[in-house]
């Protein structure tokens, strides 16, 4: 009758092969079972019933399907100094194999380093955060150590499952002990559980999110679906009240209210005072939806709102006043000659193709009055420039001349208010 039995190799890995004898190995022992191409040397984890259960739960299981290897035979002692002998010639062989990383410029980390019983083949485990092109390396190690040379690429938790070690909890690594399979863990994980949300005080040696995260999650994610949401209003016995925080081991809830007066009541009273209560939705604060459907707005904000949108109503209308004369209009080309000039007699006329408005307006249009002015002084200006380059030519030694200064006290210049 065949037996199931998981057997455990160096680095923490473990595979199930069928025990053909009449008694089981017992526990611990030393056994040769058959691998690919050649025989390899391990000792028994677990037999019997364990064994099937774990066979059908663990992610290096066969499930319900016999193992596809067997076991041979026990070891000897011959078999187990053998061992001895391998394993302490792994970590000369890890040493070896870096420095030809290092000789072919590769970016990546030797982990370890495992020779197979009969060595038929050696096989080396490596970290790297991107491929890695190795068919030279792989062709240096082959001439080097004159076997099988298999390189597999693993991640940072699978390293800290084959190298073990000490947790923060002061035990071993639960991957390297006792954790039959590696489950994702993201930071949602730590979110429920109200943890730290700093990468140092929640993460283990490998770097990443720490696996017991996930051994008390299901129980929060349960226990959570009895409470209301934190930040719900809640209409009581005292009124509307907002829910603060929850206590699902005590299974209590903080309450506050409006004012800001806070309690705290068991979940059981809380469902009593509830019922027959309305409860209000969402949006049941929301008087005016166009202030943003998906936000309760309170009535101090709606006044500031209200107070915002009289105050831009003058200031649109006032540019709606401005902005025309903030580029200049052509005018027309000729004015009846029944109306007066608005530039004084004194004055010499120079024609700048636009004809002057009549002064009877400006009582009528103080915005155009403005704009006539800054078109006058703009004009002024420009007659005092032309005037002073025209006696700069006219002044064969180059002396300085004084700039015009107008009636205004403007000079020539300076003609933009």
């Amino acid at each position: 009758m065949a037996h199931l039995i998981e057997v455990a190799f160096r680095g923490n890995r473990k595979e199930f092969f069928t025990w053909t004898g009449e008694t089981v190995p017992p526990l611990k022992a030393g056994v040769i079972v058959e691998v690919d191409r050649g025989e390899d040397f391990g000792r028994v984890h677990s037999t019997g019933e364990l064994a099937e259960v774990r066979c059908n739960g663990c992610a290096h299981g066969c499930g319900t399907t016999p193992p596809p290897r067997a076991a041979l035979r026990l070891a000897t002692k011959a078999d187990e100094q053998l061992d001895r002998e391998l394993t302490a010639e792994n970590e000369d062989t890890r040493r070896k194999s870096m420095e030809r990383v290092k000789a072919n410029h590769l970016v990546m980390k030797l982990t370890d380093a495992e020779w197979q019983w009969d060595r038929r083949k050696l096989t080396i485990f490596f970290t790297s955060e991107r491929r890695v092109d190795f068919r030279g390396l792989v062709r240096d190690l082959a001439a080097l150590f004159r076997t099988r040379i298999e390189l597999k690429q693993i991640g940072v938790r699978d390293e800290a499952k084959r190298l073990s070690g000490v947790g923060r909890c002061g035990r071993e690594y639960c991957s390297a002990s006792w954790l039959p399979e590696l489950l994702p863990v993201n930071l949602g994980v730590a979110k429920d559980q109200k943890l730290s949300l700093n990468p140092q005080q929640i993460s283990g040696a490998c770097g990443r999110l720490m696996c017991c995260l996930r051994y008390e999650h299901e129980f929060y994610v349960q226990s959570r679906r009895k409470f209301p949401k934190e930040g719900k209003i809640l209409t009581t016995s005292l009124g509307e009240e907002k829910v603060v925080s929850c206590d699902i081991f005590n299974e209590r809830i903080t309450l506050r209210t409006a004012e800001g007066d806070s309690r705290v009541i068991a979940l059981a009273d809380l469902k009593t005072e509830l019922e027959g209560l309305e409860q209000p939705t969402d949006h049941a604060h929301d008087e005016a939806p166009s202030y943003g459907a998906e936000y309760p707005v309170d009535a101090a904000m709606r006044a500031m709102l209200d107070t915002v949108e009289v105050e831009i109503a003058p200031l649109a209308a006032t540019i709606a006043v401005v902005e025309p004369d903030l580029v200049p209009q052509p005018e027309p080309a000729s004015e009846p000659a029944s109306e007066p000039a608005s530039e004084p007699a004194s004055e010499p006329v120079v024609e700048t193709g636009a004809a002057e408005e009549p002064e009877a307006d400006d009582a009528e249009d103080p915005a155009g009055d403005a704009t006539r002015r800054k078109r006058r002084r703009g004009r002024r200006g420009g007659r005092r420039l032309r005037a002073a380059e025209q006696r700069r030519q006219s002044d064969p030694d180059g002396s300085p001349t004084t700039p015009d200064v107008g009636d205004d006290g403007d000079i020539g210049e300076d003609n933009e208010e």
